[in-house]
């Protein structure tokens, strides 16, 4: 029986935390872990939060693709031009540090990429798209942020539609115009940039899903929390399966370079 070829390995960003408010650590959650795992059978890495102590072309080297995660922090604005307010807070400058260079790095190189809420805003900043700091404070949006009330999962449950580009990525894989997902932010794109493509949209016109133009790999983010019990889920089970099967795909193509 031949040998079963390794998972892939996938890059997952941290966030910097503070244990008792005292030690330092980089964090990243178990249901993001577990979604890899159980929806896109590939094996999660941890990347510190911590640009001193990694490199994007050392990680490139060592995962064949890479979760951007969400996180209570928010991109400092200062990446996108703007001026930092209270309502942008809080920040994660350790995390600003590390996803950013590497998004662009991973996306050049074709190494598939996915961004969740924190991780969608950071790959749309990350090629040149700015963002709103409370989304519901603009007329006519509604509130997208946590509830504050009830379960873990009443915090989770789907929320509102979301409604995809007919023809386009997201169209493709989940073979429907529109969806329904959870809502678990306050900030959200205003102007997307020249690369950034808006392909899904919260009934408010929020958008909710890109696709980076002419990436070489897959390049996806999505503002809802798709990691929230991914295998349980045709919509992100679709995601995870494609955003998997790109890694194994570079996998495959890695080894080759190396076996030859």
């Amino acid at each position: 029986m031949p040998a079963r070829s390794p998972r892939p390995v996938i890059g997952v960003i941290s966030n910097a935390m503070l244990i008792n408010e005292t030690f330092a650590v980089s964090a990243a959650g178990e249901m993001n872990m577990r979604a890899l795992r159980h929806a896109a059978d590939c094996l999660p890495l941890i990347i510190p939060a911590l640009p001193e102590a990694v490199d994007p072309d050392d990680l490139l080297a060592a995962c064949d693709g890479f979760l951007f995660t969400g996180g209570r922090a928010n991109v400092h604005p200062s990446h996108y031009g703007h001026e930092e307010t209270e309502a942008h807070a809080p920040f994660d400058p350790k995390r600003d540090g590390v996803t950013l260079p590497l998004i662009r790095a991973a996306v050049a190189a074709g190494a598939p990429v996915l961004g969740i809420c924190r991780g969608f805003q950071e790959l749309a900043v990350a090629f040149g798209a700015t963002l709103h700091p409370e989304i519901r404070d603009l007329p006519g949006r509604m509130n997208h942020r946590m509830p504050p009330d009830g379960t873990v999962e009443e915090k989770f449950a789907l929320r509102h539609a979301v409604t995809f580009a007919e023809g386009g990525t997201f169209h493709r894989l989940l073979g429907a115009t529109e969806v329904m997902t959870n809502t678990l932010h306050g900030q959200g794109i205003i102007d997307p940039g020249p690369r950034v493509v808006i392909e899904g949209h919260a009934p408010d016109g929020t958008p909710e899903a890109i696709v980076i133009r002419d990436a070489p790999g897959l390049a996806l983010g999505v503002q809802w929390h798709a990691e929230w019990m991914a295998w349980e889920s045709p919509v992100s089970q679709a995601i995870y399966t494609a955003f998997g099967e790109a890694a194994r795909q570079r996998a495959a193509r890695r080894l080759a370079i190396e076996a030859a």
